[in-house]
């Protein structure tokens, strides 16, 4: 069985998740979406938060699971039994940190392997930062994010206005 990761913060999770996603569902057996702790960040949504968000928008697949982990990511990829790691590439300059990154993995297990994949074009501006931003100033982000998030960025927003 090929089994993959897709880690991110998912602080929310966007259309360019989803669609970096639904590339990865057709190349791999099991995909798991695994939120990364880090505590040096903080987040618009609790961990809790991101994984129900999540898992309401990925409820169609069912090769689907979704985690979170702490640590290396690469030790996590071992008890997943993973053997790939999946990453979007949206912009050049996206690319000089994901390879540092695959890079390093690679040294810490040669056994994983980081697949690349590019999002439709209309992604490659699209990431959470931004759609925080907006939504925070009370902009639009239908367009950028699912239903459950949008509704979930709605409420945010009222309780701090």
């Amino acid at each position: 069985m090929k089994i993959a990761i897709y880690p991110g913060s998912f602080d929310p999770i966007t259309n360019g998740h989803l669609d970096i996603l639904e590339r990865a569902v057709k190349l791999f057996d099991k995909v798991i979406i695994t939120i990364a702790k880090n505590p040096s960040k903080a987040p618009m949504f609790t961990e809790e938060e991101r994984r129900s968000l999540i898992e309401a928008c990925v409820r169609k697949y069912t090769n689907v699971e979704v985690d979170s982990f702490d640590g290396l990511l690469v030790e996590y990829a071992r008890t997943k039994r993973a053997t790939s790691l999946v990453r979007g590439l949206r912009a050049i300059s996206d690319f000089e940190y994901e390879l540092q990154m695959a890079l390093m993995n690679r040294k810490l297990d040669g056994n994983i392997e980081t697949v690349f994949l590019m999002p439709n074009e209309k992604y490659t501006y699209l990431n959470s930062s931004i759609v925080r931003e907006i939504a925070r100033l009370g902009g639009d982000v239908s367009g950028f994010v699912p239903k459950p998030v949008l509704q979930a960025l709605q409420r945010k927003r009222k309780r701090t206005s």
